[in-house]
């Protein structure tokens, strides 16, 4: 009776990480495909709507991040470094809060981030990270969309801005 139970276990951890490894891999080959980047409309913390749109003919740096998330604010600084190195070269950081608003605006005050902050919520929020590649529904979560409007690079997990640079910078 105990070895069948320990049968059991070892095949379903089996099936599971082989159900894991596939789900990375779909990721992966869905990371390398280039996608035109669809119209989204999210209200900032001041309630004004903000379309994609606005942003059109530039590089948009787009991130999916919450404030509960110790990653997500990891990165953020060097986003804000970024923003301001290469905002007068036509890039635009974007960061799509899966969260409150309540909580944006006080991290927004806190902080100063120097880009905009559109707050989406969990259910649009994760929708929309999903339909640009997040397949895993993880955090943080970043785009990059060429000028043209095609989504080039897409990372799961906190960026490191040499890594970000290296993706931006050819891009000018």
């Amino acid at each position: 009776m105990m070895r069948t139970a320990q049968w059991v276990v070892i095949i379903g951890l089996l099936a599971l990480t082989a159900g894991m490894g596939v789900r990375m891999y779909t990721q992966w080959q869905l990371e390398k495909q280039p996608q035109m980047l669809s119209e989204f409309s999210f209200l900032d913390g001041a309630s004004t709507p903000h379309s994609s749109n606005e942003w059109k003919g530039k590089v948009l740096v787009i991130n999916f991040w919450a404030t509960w998330c110790p990653s997500c604010l990891k990165e953020i600084p060097s986003f804000m470094v970024l923003q301001s190195k290469y905002g007068n070269e036509k890039v635009q950081f974007i960061g799509i809060a899966l969260d409150d608003v309540a909580a944006v605006k006080v991290f927004q005050e806190k902080t100063g981030v120097n880009y905009p902050l559109l707050i989406a919520g969990d259910w649009a929020g994760f929708a929309l990270a999903k339909k640009l590649g997040n397949i895993m529904s993880a955090i943080p979560y970043t785009v990059v969309v060429n000028s043209a409007g095609m989504i080039i690079y897409r990372h799961m997990g906190e960026l490191s801005a040499s890594e970000l640079n290296s993706v931006v910078e050819p891009l000018l």
